[in-house]
Protein backbone atom coordinates (compact mmCIF):
# COMPACT_ATOMS: atom_id res chain seq x y z
CA UNK A 1 0.00 0.00 0.00
CA UNK A 2 1.00 3.60 -0.43
CA UNK A 3 -0.81 6.54 0.58
CA UNK A 4 -0.41 9.77 -1.03
CA UNK A 5 -0.77 13.38 0.01
CA UNK A 6 -0.78 16.26 -2.47
CA UNK A 7 0.11 19.93 -1.13
CA UNK A 8 0.82 23.25 -2.70
CA UNK A 9 -2.57 23.96 -4.51
CA UNK A 10 -4.50 27.34 -4.70
CA UNK A 11 -5.31 30.48 -6.13
CA UNK A 12 -2.79 32.33 -9.20
CA UNK A 13 -3.00 35.09 -11.89
CA UNK A 14 -2.57 33.16 -15.87
CA UNK A 15 1.12 33.75 -16.25
CA UNK A 16 2.27 32.70 -13.21
CA UNK A 17 3.64 29.82 -11.31
CA UNK A 18 3.06 26.95 -8.85
CA UNK A 19 4.53 24.01 -7.41
CA UNK A 20 2.42 21.33 -6.04
CA UNK A 21 4.12 18.39 -3.89
CA UNK A 22 2.72 15.04 -3.42
CA UNK A 23 4.38 13.35 -0.19
CA UNK A 24 4.31 9.46 -0.33
CA UNK A 25 4.36 6.67 3.10
CA UNK A 26 3.85 3.04 3.12
CA UNK A 27 5.81 1.33 0.27
CA UNK A 28 8.83 1.86 -0.86
CA UNK A 29 8.49 5.56 -3.07
CA UNK A 30 11.69 4.51 -4.89
CA UNK A 31 9.95 1.89 -6.39
CA UNK A 32 6.93 3.20 -7.96
CA UNK A 33 6.11 5.26 -10.95
CA UNK A 34 4.77 8.37 -10.24
CA UNK A 35 2.54 10.32 -12.05
CA UNK A 36 -0.01 13.57 -12.06
CA UNK A 37 -3.50 13.53 -13.48
CA UNK A 38 -5.99 16.28 -13.37
CA UNK A 39 -9.67 16.44 -13.63
CA UNK A 40 -12.37 19.65 -13.73
CA UNK A 41 -16.49 19.12 -12.95
CA UNK A 42 -18.25 17.07 -15.59
CA UNK A 43 -14.88 15.61 -17.10
CA UNK A 44 -12.81 12.97 -17.22
CA UNK A 45 -9.72 12.83 -15.37
CA UNK A 46 -6.48 13.54 -17.55
CA UNK A 47 -3.06 12.85 -17.88
CA UNK A 48 -0.53 15.56 -16.86
CA UNK A 49 3.25 14.19 -16.42
CA UNK A 50 4.62 11.21 -15.41
CA UNK A 51 8.09 9.95 -14.25
CA UNK A 52 9.65 6.37 -13.74
CA UNK A 53 10.99 5.01 -10.26
CA UNK A 54 14.41 2.93 -12.22
CA UNK A 55 17.62 4.60 -10.58
CA UNK A 56 19.21 4.28 -14.28
CA UNK A 57 16.12 6.38 -16.21
CA UNK A 58 13.93 8.95 -14.82
CA UNK A 59 12.21 9.42 -17.97
CA UNK A 60 9.45 11.93 -17.92
CA UNK A 61 6.11 12.36 -20.03
CA UNK A 62 4.23 14.77 -20.76
CA UNK A 63 0.51 15.62 -21.81
CA UNK A 64 1.14 17.96 -25.13
CA UNK A 65 -1.09 20.61 -23.18
CA UNK A 66 1.35 20.80 -20.76
CA UNK A 67 4.43 20.42 -22.66
CA UNK A 68 7.16 22.82 -22.14
CA UNK A 69 5.65 24.86 -19.06
CA UNK A 70 4.76 22.00 -16.96
CA UNK A 71 8.04 19.95 -14.95
CA UNK A 72 7.97 16.40 -13.24
CA UNK A 73 10.51 15.52 -10.92
CA UNK A 74 10.88 13.28 -7.81
CA UNK A 75 13.45 12.86 -4.71
CA UNK A 76 13.55 9.95 -3.77
CA UNK A 77 15.40 10.68 -0.13
CA UNK A 78 12.38 12.68 1.18
CA UNK A 79 9.72 10.17 -0.58
CA UNK A 80 8.20 12.97 -2.97
CA UNK A 81 7.57 14.16 -6.30
CA UNK A 82 7.01 17.60 -8.00
CA UNK A 83 4.71 19.36 -10.52
CA UNK A 84 6.44 22.47 -10.91
CA UNK A 85 4.00 24.40 -12.85
CA UNK A 86 4.63 28.13 -15.09
CA UNK A 87 3.33 29.81 -17.84
CA UNK A 88 -0.19 29.05 -16.40
CA UNK A 89 -3.29 29.78 -18.16
CA UNK A 90 -7.24 29.58 -16.84
CA UNK A 91 -7.37 26.38 -18.78
CA UNK A 92 -5.08 24.62 -15.99
CA UNK A 93 -7.65 25.12 -13.15
CA UNK A 94 -8.64 21.80 -12.05
CA UNK A 95 -8.27 19.67 -9.08
CA UNK A 96 -4.69 17.79 -9.29
CA UNK A 97 -4.25 13.93 -8.61
CA UNK A 98 -0.87 12.65 -7.69
CA UNK A 99 -0.66 8.44 -8.66
CA UNK A 100 1.61 6.13 -8.18
CA UNK A 101 1.98 2.47 -9.53
CA UNK A 102 4.90 -0.46 -10.11
CA UNK A 103 4.71 0.87 -14.00
CA UNK A 104 4.32 3.42 -15.89
CA UNK A 105 1.67 4.74 -17.48
CA UNK A 106 -0.03 7.94 -19.31
CA UNK A 107 -3.65 6.10 -18.51
CA UNK A 108 -6.00 6.56 -15.48
CA UNK A 109 -6.27 2.95 -15.30
CA UNK A 110 -3.02 2.38 -15.10
CA UNK A 111 -2.60 3.71 -11.81
CA UNK A 112 -3.09 1.63 -8.61
CA UNK A 113 -2.86 4.29 -5.63
CA UNK A 114 -4.26 7.73 -5.85
CA UNK A 115 -4.32 11.25 -3.53
CA UNK A 116 -7.53 12.89 -2.18
CA UNK A 117 -6.69 15.93 -4.85
CA UNK A 118 -5.61 19.73 -4.85
CA UNK A 119 -7.43 22.92 -6.64
CA UNK A 120 -5.57 24.94 -9.08
CA UNK A 121 -7.09 27.98 -9.90
CA UNK A 122 -5.84 29.97 -12.75
CA UNK A 123 -7.58 33.67 -12.93
CA UNK A 124 -7.26 35.58 -16.09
Amino acid sequence: QVQLVESGGGLVQAGGSLRLSCAASGRTFSCYAMAWFRQVPGKERDFVASIAWTPWSRSTHYADTVKGRFTISRDNAKNTVYLQMNSLKPEDTAVYYCAADEFIGTRENEYDYWGQGTQVTVSS
